[in-house]
């Protein structure tokens, strides 16, 4: 799966943006914390889901439930907005 092409990401540390362009099918804006952000950043490349957990839980230091349950919950929203590729 990877981020869909008509998306933008927009990050500012603390938080981070998630930015339809026109030809989306979405309007609105999504904002979320440094997870949002760190998930975003990896789905700029082709990734599983496994592998972003994995990442996840390396760079925030959580276990593998509170990643796989937090991953889960981006992928899931992401998905009802049309802004993953799989």
């Amino acid at each position: 799966m990877k981020l869909n092409k008509e998306f933008i990401i927009h990050n500012t540390g603390d938080e981070c943006f998630l930015v339809p362009t026109g030809g989306a099918g979405f309007s609105g804006l999504v904002k979320g914390n440094r997870t949002l952000g760190a998930v975003l950043e990896l789905l700029k490349t082709e990734t599983g889901e496994s592998e972003v957990i994995r990442n996840i839980r390396a760079r925030f230091d959580v276990s593998e439930d509170t990643a796989a349950k937090d991953v889960k919950t981006v992928l899931d929203n992401l998905r009802k907005i049309g802004a993953l590729d799989e």
